[in-house]
């Protein structure tokens, strides 16, 4: 299991790309996410989604394990 496994969508803080965890999970669809530099912020759970194929410590730009 990864240490970050949800990457932050939106263009919000400069965080979009970057990968996060959900540390709670509140009402009205808001989450506290937390991201490797020990940010953490209130955002929705929309902004976030599962980081799938991805090494922990990368963003969203290169999936891990692509090679040509």
């Amino acid at each position: 299991m990864q240490d970050f496994p949800y990457i932050y969508r939106w263009d919000r803080q400069d965080r979009k790309g970057q990968l996060c965890r959900v540390l709670a999970r509140g009402n009205m669809n808001s989450c506290l996410v937390k991201f490797p530099d020990g940010y953490r912020m209130v955002t929705s759970r929309n902004a976030i989604g599962k980081a799938v194929g991805l090494v922990s410590g990368s963003t969203a730009e290169e999936p891990a394990g692509m090679t040509l």
